[in-house]
């Protein structure tokens, strides 16, 4: 009689033996009610007065499916993002709410529509990690009371329709051209500036302005298909103020021939 009451004892310690691993924890109910948190190892869960249930307390990586939403502006986007979280408290994550990674994921999908709703397209796209992070405490804040603690949200993708697209790529495009512009003529300035100095220079100095000309024809002479049309300096000229041009016609003349 002992022996067999002592072997029915041993069977029900077997069968009542449970692990709860390292990154475990267990919550043990009797008779419905709960009783404690089951740390790792080997714990006694009585069979019929007792269950239990495991959580996961490792950080999970839950991705948020895309959504439809509308930013401040009134631009349709679709956006999803992925949202790391972890049980601080396992007790609170069985009691206080039904499936909490169900919870969790609809709650991140409405709190990402509600804050790109209140941002602009422009602040989204250039604004992209502080708006994350709203997010991430906006969430934090309200899985507080169901021991989960929400680490990181990280937007992953904004996809905007075609023709929005085709209308930033035009913004775009115009930017560039007005950047372009705006250095063009600027080099242009600096180009007419350096001009008007080495003008004042050449003019400063005699003979300086024919030594230029003779240097750009020497230049030119180079190419044989260009057609040089020679403008004559007015050094030049003034080299003949007050002389006959007829006699130096003739003596022109008479040295050809």
């Amino acid at each position: 009689m002992i022996i067999g009451l002592v072997v029915f004892i041993l069977f029900i310690i077997l069968i009542s033996i449970r692990q709860v691993s390292e990154y475990e924890r267990g919550i043990k109910f009797r008779f419905g009610k709960f009783k404690k948190i089951m740390k790792p190892g080997w714990n006694i869960v009585l069979p019929i007065i007792e269950s239990y249930r495991k959580v996961d307390i490792r950080t999970k990586a839950v991705d948020v499916p895309e959504q439809d939403a509308i930013t401040k502006d009134n631009v349709s986007i679709r956006i999803n993002a992925v949202i790391y979280y972890k049980v601080f408290d396992a007790s609170k994550a069985i009691l206080a709410v039904e499936r909490y990674q169900y919870a969790v994921g609809q709650l991140a999908q409405t709190t990402m529509r509600n804050a790109v709703g209140a941002v602009s397209l422009d602040e989204l796209l250039s604004e992209r990690d502080k708006i994350s992070t709203e997010i991430c405490k906006v969430i934090d804040k309200a899985t507080d009371p169901w021991g989960i603690k929400v680490e990181n949200v990280e937007l992953k993708d904004v996809k905007l329709p075609e023709e929005m697209q085709r209308v930033i790529a035009k913004v775009a495009e115009a930017e560039r051209e007005k950047e372009a512009v705006i250095t063009k003529s600027r080099g242009e300035k600096e180009a007419a500036d350096n001009l008007a100095k080495a003008a004042t220079v050449l003019s400063s100095s005699p003979g300086a302005l024919h030594l230029r000309t003779l240097s750009t024809l020497n230049d030119l002479s180079s190419d044989q298909s260009n057609t040089i049309i020679f403008a004559v300096p007015i050094e030049v000229l003034r080299a003949f103020d007050g002389t006959d041009m007829t006699k130096v016609v003739e003596k022109v003349k008479n040295i050809k021939k």
